[in-house]
């Protein structure tokens, strides 16, 4: 993963503003923060957005592209004169993000790391934008969360693995949204404990991992383990997700964990998913408490 937006984690918190006054021109680096921003009611505020800004379909074609989330046009965007640019310290360079704010723009640096911190997101949404409007439908989402995460407390949860790369083979651990997801989704995480370790080789086993003080090593995000086929079917996941993104799994690696000695290929419960539903905190929160339950029930094919 790259390096942060910002050198801390910064999440937007409920009754902070990066403005003084609400913004009318926006610029979007992070594409669950576009669509947001238009199922919110605010994607008039939108001036310019990413090519990886894809939801929802059809609204966005009359907009500006300044390039890839990892790449934007940094001089493009502050020709355009926002009042403000959504960034991710997920998704985004902190390179770029200091460059926008060395020319004297306003940033909103966003990452909720849990379901709970992107209801505050969205509370600060209609706080930064003063949009009281759309108010009943994130009190809907926050109704869902609250109704799913009781349901979920109430059951034994299922041993989930979901990757997000290939070769090698990628997760995630407990300190990313995804994780939360799928836990208030009734789902635990088979590698939740699991750190990344450097170098590749010994994120695989294959040699001694570098300590903690190495300079190789010091700073590294260690959320995302690069994991092996053995381990995983050491951890016996009860379900295999398989998104879409930001690794297109298809056909052939659900066939490949059907292949496994692991309970989830013995009871059929390997889905391919959209992965947004994983990775894109924001009103996509509502279709990930609606469609992952179902997936995630006990002893349901789904």
């Amino acid at each position: 993963m790259s390096d942060r937006a910002s050198a801390n984690h910064t999440d937007a918190s409920r009754y902070e503003s990066p403005v003084d006054t609400p913004p009318r021109r926006v610029v979007s680096l992070v594409p669950s923060m576009t669509e947001t921003l238009f199922d919110l009611d605010l994607g008039s505020r939108l001036i310019a957005i990413t090519d990886y800004c894809t939801r929802p379909p059809g609204a966005l074609d009359h907009l500006p592209r300044v390039g890839g989330t990892k790449n934007p046009d940094c001089d493009q965007i502050i020709a355009l004169a926002p009042d403000l640019v959504i960034v991710s310290d997920e998704e985004n360079r902190r390179e770029d993000a200091e460059t926008l704010r060395a020319a004297g723009l306003a940033l909103w640096v966003t990452g909720p790391r849990s379901l709970f911190e992107t209801l505050n997101l969205l509370w600060s949404v209609m706080y930064i934008f003063d949009h009281p409007v759309m108010v009943p439908r994130v009190r809907e989402i926050e109704r869902a969360y609250d109704y799913t995460l009781s349901a979920s407390q109430a059951i034994e949860p299922v041993r989930v693995f979901a990757p997000i790369w290939r070769d090698p083979w990628m997760t995630f651990n407990r300190d990313t949204y995804a994780h939360d997801v799928l836990r208030v989704c009734g789902g635990a995480n088979v590698f939740a404990d699991r750190e990344r370790r450097f170098p590749l080789a010994a994120d695989l086993g294959q040699a001694d991992p570098l300590p903690d003080d190495n300079p190789r090593v010091a700073g590294r995000d260690r959320r995302y383990p690069r994991v092996t086929l053995d381990e995983i079917v050491a951890a016996q996941p009860e379900v295999v997700l398989l998104p879409d993104e930001p690794y297109p799994f298809g056909e052939d690696a659900a066939n490949l964990f059907a292949a496994l000695d692991i309970p989830a290929a013995r009871t059929g419960r390997i889905h391919l998913i959209d992965g947004s539903l994983l990775t894109w905190p924001g009103t996509r929160a509502a279709y990930a408490l609606r469609d992952l339950p179902p997936l995630l029930m006990p002893e349901s094919g789904g």
